[in-house]
């Protein structure tokens, strides 16, 4: 079974079925995610709520991003190895950026570093790529802005807004940007997002028509306490296994049918 690389990270389209990430966070479910078929591993800092208990994703801390991706790293064999730039290790200069970011490739095993906003990430993105580490984009409900944004809201409703955003999202691909993760924003400008970019747009909560799907691993097997968001769904209900679930979760994705009508924002 051979490896999924970056250069492998394509549009829909053609004999290219829709990118399937899912969040992990250790070792076991990483594997689990393995065998169902997922391509990408995205250990985010969503750890913060659904690992430590956190109400944001703000406190969670370089160290801690390393030490998980490394236990997700081991139980890697196809998909590719994604991580998220924890919110105190790279917002204050390109060069802290990078130093956190090197990190999390030779210390964690990240192959691809994500990282969230728009236009004052440009300079950070370029300054990434330039110095040979990849990087994904993420745009429209950033976690790490929550307090800025007022809450967990839909972005990008207004058309000023939505031509923010795909102002954005354009100039984080010309900086270098090798695929953008798309959150919370309605179904149509997602659409648009994706048309306009020849990088890969990974959706969650931005309707069916992106390059692909990510969610988080606890919301795709309800695990939450709270109900799961509106955008997810728990592919537990009749599976026999977690990798059962796991897999029709792959299964949906490049099918097309998820997400569907009831999983989307218009």
């Amino acid at each position: 079974m051979s490896r999924i690389r970056i250069d492998h990270l394509a549009k829909r389209g053609g004999e290219a079925s829709p990118l399937v990430a899912l969040t992990a966070y250790d070792y076991t479910f990483a594997r689990l995610a393995e065998r169902a078929g997922v391509d990408i591993l995205l250990v985010g800092d969503s750890l913060a709520q659904v690992v430590q208990g956190e109400d944001t994703t703000l406190p969670v801390t370089l160290e801690q991003m390393i030490y998980h991706a490394r236990c997700v790293n081991r139980a890697r064999e196809r998909a590719l190895l994604v991580v998220d730039l924890p919110f105190r290790a790279y917002k204050a200069s390109p060069a802290q950026a990078f130093d956190s970011a090197a990190r999390l490739m030779a210390e964690g095993g990240a192959e691809m570093v994500k990282l969230e906003g728009g236009g004052p990430m440009v300079e950070t993105v370029a300054f990434l790529q330039e110095r040979g580490i990849p990087v994904m984009g993420h745009l429209g409900l950033t976690p790490q802005a929550i307090h800025q944004l007022g809450g967990y809201r839909l972005q990008g409703r207004d058309p000023e807004a939505a031509e923010a955003l795909l102002s954005d999202a354009r100039a984080l691909e010309q900086a270098g940007a090798r695929a953008l993760v798309l959150e919370a924003v309605p179904a149509a400008l997602a659409r648009r997002v994706s048309e306009a970019l020849s990088i890969p747009v990974i959706g969650i909560g931005a309707g069916p028509d992106c390059d692909g799907q990510v969610l988080v691993l606890h919301d795709a097997l309800g695990l939450g306490e709270e109900e799961i968001p509106r955008f997810a769904k728990s592919f537990m209900s009749g599976a026999e296994s977690i990798t059962g679930a796991l897999a029709e979760f792959c299964g949906e994705v490049r099918a097309g049918t998820f997400p569907g009508a009831d999983h989307r924002f218009d």
